[in-house]
């Protein structure tokens, strides 16, 4: 079968012939357990506003219409390579194809840009024969996250909400009752029925990379928490800010929005299991550092200011983390990109 972006779904005779493939290359001489990799390791970043670092500026690509990935000069994937380098692992990038607003399929399929702007091409295009790390986050998007947080919010559906991209799953439903409506008929259908297309899709993207880059480690993102265990925390405003954290999501639907990201969660970790990769799990890491937690948040609260401009505005945060918790990402990725490098 020859490589193309074009290729269609791989199917179970090409992963079992490249862990046939596997097999057979471990019969012959084995690094030892636990080295560092001597030479610099090939590597392929990707992934949605999460691996782009959307909010921490400045951005990559200016003059081009990449920009509109906002994707941050020290994105978690730069600030890995260098966590790495110090522990004497060199990865030599071959390219970050992180995106703000790239759903699963867009690995595959190309992505157009906000406003009409062009498009970019399948992400799995930045694969090579001879990748051996292959790390970045996708999911959040294609549950539709950002379309939850519209249900929930009527400020998110007004003019302060317009860059976030989606619209609500139900317009005609009130933001009030955004958690009646997910847990019973329609809402509820449609959340388990985009949780299970975020399974199947991320199975897909994890045989694609087995398939274009057979040598390659595999290490699937998942996303830091949000909402706080305890929600009262969410009542009151971040130092310095006026706004709650989480605007005007009703209290009674922060616990169902903390639920959607553990399924999330769930949902992610049984896709790399079944494909035997590898996760790092944000979710279970960062309990304590949420939109809600104050001075130690990680995470930028709705419609607090990120460093982000357009024009002279500056645009809000949406929910992403911000320089506490990218460092939070970029330190729990480099501790597992070690870890299956050493292997």
């Amino acid at each position: 079968m020859r490589k193309t972006t074009k290729t269609p779904a791989v199917g179970r005779w090409v992963a079992a012939a490249v862990a046939l493939g596997s097999c057979l290359a471990l019969a012959g001489t084995a690094p030892t357990a636990g080295a560092v990799p001597a030479d610099p390791v090939p590597t392929v970043f990707f992934g949605d506003s999460y691996t782009a670092n959307y909010g921490i500026a400045p951005v990559n690509n200016e003059g081009t219409e990449r920009v509109f990935c906002f994707q941050a000069k020290e994105n978690y994937p730069t600030v890995v390579t260098r966590r790495l380098a110090d522990k004497g692992i060199t990865l030599s990038v071959q390219s970050d194809v992180s995106c703000g607003g790239a759903l699963v399929h867009h690995f595959w399929e190309k992505q157009e840009l906000p406003f009409g702007l062009g498009e970019l091409p399948p992400q799995q295009e930045a694969l090579k024969d001879d990748t051996q790390l292959a790390v970045g986050s996708m999911g959040g998007n294609t549950v539709g996250f950002s379309r939850i947080l519209k249900q929930c919010s009527a400020k998110l559906r007004g003019d302060e909400g317009a860059l976030l991209p989606g619209t609500p799953v139900d317009g005609d439903e009130p933001a009030a009752n955004c958690r009646e409506f997910f847990e019973s008929g329609d809402g509820k259908e449609w959340l388990d029925a985009q949780l299970e297309r975020v399974g199947w899709e991320l199975e897909e993207l994890l045989e694609r990379i087995q398939y274009f880059s057979p040598d390659a480690k595999r290490v699937l993102v998942g996303y830091p928490r949000i909402v706080p265990a305890d929600t009262t925390k969410c009542l009151t405003a971040a130092p310095g800010q006026t706004e709650l954290p989480l605007a005007d999501i009703p209290q009674d639907a922060l616990p169902f929005l903390d639920q959607v990201q553990k399924r999330l969660d769930d949902v992610m970790k049984k896709a790399v299991a079944d494909a035997g990769a590898n996760f790092v799990d944000l979710y279970a890491l960062t309990g304590a550092n949420t939109a809600c937690d104050g001075a130690d948040r990680g995470i930028g609260g709705l419609f607090e200011d990120s460093q982000v401009k357009f024009g002279e505005q500056a645009l809000p945060w949406y929910g992403h983390p911000n320089e506490k918790g990218r460092d939070i990402q970029a330190q729990r990725v480099a501790d597992k990109a070690a870890e299956v490098l050493n292997q």
